[in-house]
C-alpha cells in the first residue's frame, strides 16, 4: 500500500468513527469497541465528554485506556449492567451484516459488550467489506488446558488450518484463528464453534445482534442496515 493509499484509508477510518459517535447523546451509557477505526469514535467522543457526561464500558485494557486518557468515565460492565448503544470496529463484513472480530483478541468482551446494548453500531473502512466471511481468519479465545485438542476439534468441523498467537486475550486465555473456505453459513458454524469444549468464544458476531454498519471509503460514509433492523 502506498503513502497515499494509507492516508485515504486512515481518512476513512477517521471518518466512519466520527460519523457513529455522532449517534452518542447526553447521559448514555456507552459501549467502547477496540480497533483503529472505533479508536476515531473514542476520540470524539472525547473532544465532547464535559458536555456529554457518559458512562462508559470498555472492552479491552487498550481502550480503556485510551477513553480515561481522553477524560471519559469508563465503568465496569456489572456497574453498568445495561447500555444504550455499543459502537465498535470489524475485520470483516458480510452482506448480511455477519462480522468477523477478534484481530486483537478481544471478542469475548466485545461480543459481552454489544450484547448489553440497545443498539450495536459498527463501524469499518470499505476494505473489510466481503462476499463471505473467511479471509481474515476466525479468532477464537480458547482455555490453556488442551488448545491443541481444540485446533483439532476445529479443523473437523472444516479449518484448513488453526494458528495459535503468542499473544494473550486481556482475560488471560490463549487464542488460536482458524481459517475456513467461505462461511456459507455462518451461524451454523457460530454454533458448532460454541459446542466445542475448551472454546471460550469466538470470533462470528451474526448480523442479526447488529443494528447499523457504517461503512466510510474515499466516496464518503455511508450507513448499511445490520440485520436486526432489516
Amino acid at each position: 500500500m502506498t503513502g497515499t493509499d494509507t492516508s485515504a484509508a486512515d481518512a476513512a477510518k477517521e471518518a466512519a468513527g466520527r460519523a457513529a459517535a455522532a449517534l452518542v447523546q447526553p447521559g448514555m451509557r456507552v459501549g467502547l469497541g477496540t480497533g483503529s477505526t472505533v479508536h476515531w469514535t473514542i476520540v470524539a467522543l472525547g473532544e465532547r465528554h464535559a458536555e456529554l457526561g457518559l458512562t462508559c464500558v470498555a472492552t479491552s485494557q487498550r481502550t480503556h485506556e485510551l477513553a480515561t486518557g481522553l477524560g471519559l468515565r469508563v465503568v465496569t460492565p456489572d456497574e453498568a449492567r445495561r447500555l444504550d448503544i455499543t459502537i465498535d470496529g470489524a475485520d470483516e463484513v458480510d452482506e448480511a451484516a455477519n462480522l468477523t472480530k477478534g484481530g486483537g483478541g478481544a471478542h469475548t468482551r466485545e461480543k459481552i459488550v454489544a450484547a448489553m446494548a440497545d443498539r450495536f453500531v459498527v463501524v469499518v473502512d470499505g476494505s473489510k467489506l466481503v462476499p463471505r466471511l473467511g479471509p481474515f481468519g476466525t479468532p477464537l479465545e480458547v482455555l490453556d488446558f488442551a488448545p491443541a485438542v481444540v485446533a483439532d476439534a476445529v479443523a473437523a468441523l472444516g479449518a484448513v488450518r488453526v494458528e495459535r498467537s503468542e499473544a494473550r486475550s486481556d482475560n488471560d486465555n490463549a487464542l488460536l484463528r482458524a481459517y475456513f473456505p467461505p462461511i456459507e453459513d455462518p451461524a451454523a458454524l457460530a454454533a458448532a464453534l460454541a459446542a466445542i469444549p475448551g472454546i471460550v468464544e469466538h470470533g462470528i458476531f451474526l448480523g442479526t445482534t447488529v443494528d447499523d454498519v457504517f461503512v466510510a471509503d474515499v466516496a464518503g460514509v455511508r450507513r448499511r442496515p445490520g440485520g436486526r433492523s432489516r
